[in-house]
């Protein structure tokens, strides 16, 4: 996720400041259990406002320390133009954390099968949480989660492959 022009496109609407910025990330994005940090929200701000894509509008008092308020710059809804604009690369996975394993363990002699199977179970837990986040909605959730299913998916099939494959893997590794 570039969260540098994510943030610049939330901003864009209107003005807001740091913890209204990161209850909106967080509730659009970090379903998948990863919220934005404090620490990394402001650290973004900051740069953005060092590389002139935000301003501070102002200051809020609040609970604490004033609040700062951010407003986007020309030069940011440049940078959001541009970022939701170009395509995403459609680039396979081919270092993948789950392939590095699998050779790793026929390497070195254990039960790749096991981890593989230990990986499927992972993934169909996976999917329980997404089809019952699909169900409950609304539809931003639900696209999400199809998002998520479909790609889990894919990583199951590619099990089911491997695990047909992993004498044959394990054969071609030795040599």
């Amino acid at each position: 996720m570039n969260v540098p022009s994510t943030i610049l496109a939330l901003l864009e609407p209107e003005p807001s400041h740091g913890y209204e910025l990161k209850r909106e990330y967080d509730h659009y994005f970090a379903v998948s259990g990863r919220p934005l940090s404090i620490g990394h929200l402001y650290g973004t701000l900051s740069r953005l406002e060092r590389d002139g894509q935000i301003e501070v509008l102002g200051a809020e008092p609040g609970e604490g320390p004033d609040r700062k308020r951010f407003v986007i710059t020309p030069a940011g809804v440049t940078q959001v133009e541009q970022w939701l604009g170009e395509p995403e690369r459609p680039e396979p996975m081919l270092q993948a954390t789950l392939y590095v394993k699998v050779v790793l363990a026929l390497l070195s002699g254990r039960a790749a099968g096991e981890q593989l199977e230990a990986q499927r179970q992972a993934h169909l837990d996976r999917m329980q949480e997404l089809t019952a986040m699909r169900k409950a909605g609304p539809l931003d959730r639900t696209m999400l989660a199809d998002y998520g299913l479909f790609h889990l998916e894919a990583d199951l099939r590619w099990i089911d492959l491997t695990v047909a494959r992993l004498e044959q893997l394990g054969k071609e590794l030795s040599r």
